[in-house]
């Protein structure tokens, strides 16, 4: 159970902020929070929000690193006040692996790397977990995710960076994708504001188809374009050459890559 201040929150920014907003919207009491963030203007009502850690107080029954990933080394000693035998903490720093926040809390129940991406404010997020956590820990992880949307356990470590790069990156590659859908349309006679009015509402709507469906992704649009068609001449623009294809494992390579490499020099920090 989430009981009044069991949760210690350092560093509240977009995804942190995210988070909090779905745990609230899903149901839990804003007093089972604190927040200790130096920048945060305000908290939402109900949630303590401290300038610095709680000196003195008991270890909380979870911890959450919010922060950016290249403060850890400097924020480790007093998060570190607030992790004892009993503490789940939970890390969403990108590159931050297991062995590099074990070290850095040593003695923490638990570890679980959490990878939402800012959906979780909806209750909309995929989230991949990964940690040394037990079976209670396991299912405290759980409960704590399921506002935010959807959880998936990894089983290798290694998969985490590929994850970040389709999860946690994945909404800024369909936001270019919608963006570029517009451009194009205006560029070929429609107003951009109208432009872009139709290609939101268009997403929106095939995400939302395709959610429901009990059809992969690939025979939806299979079943949406006609031989000889209007969108089977688009279809097959995107296909030629695999160029869609192609482009997604470009972008999902360098995006991975760039996440192997915060690892690797998390782990020399």
């Amino acid at each position: 159970m989430i009981q009044p201040g069991s949760v210690l929150q350092f560093g509240c920014g977009n995804m942190g902020g995210a988070m909090l907003t779905g745990w609230l919207a899903g149901g839990f009491a804003p007093a089972a929070f604190t927040v200790v963030d130096p920048f945060l203007a305000s908290a939402p009502p109900g949630v303590r929000l401290l300038r610095e850690g709680p000196i003195g107080e008991a270890p909380a029954q979870v911890v959450m690193l919010g922060f950016k990933p290249q403060q850890l080394a400097d924020a480790a000693a007093a998060v570190g006040l607030h992790v004892g035998p009993q503490t789940l903490v939970l890390s969403i720093l990108a590159g931050a692996d297991l062995g590099t926040l074990r070290g850095y809390f040593p003695g923490a129940a638990a570890i679980v790397r959490v990878m939402p991406n800012l959906a979780a404010a909806l209750g909309k997020s995929p989230i991949a977990l990964f940690g040394d956590a037990a079976v209670e820990a396991r299912q405290l992880t759980e409960r704590l995710m399921a506002p935010l949307g959807i959880a998936e356990w990894l089983a290798d470590e290694a998969d985490m960076d590929l994850v970040t790069a389709l999860a946690g990156s994945g909404p800024a590659f369909v936001y270019r994708f919608i963006d570029a859908l517009a451009e194009a349309a205006a560029k070929l006679g429609l107003p951009r504001a109208q432009a872009d009015r139709l290609a939101l509402s268009m997403v929106e709507g095939a995400a939302a188809l395709a959610a429901a469906s009990p059809h992969a992704p690939g025979e939806l649009a299979r079943r949406v374009a006609s031989p000889g068609g209007v969108t089977q001449v688009g279809i097959d623009v995107l296909d030629a050459e695999r160029r869609l294809v192609r482009l997604m494992e470009d972008t999902l390579r360098g995006a991975r890559d760039r996440s192997a490499e915060m690892t690797a020099l998390a782990r020399k920090d």
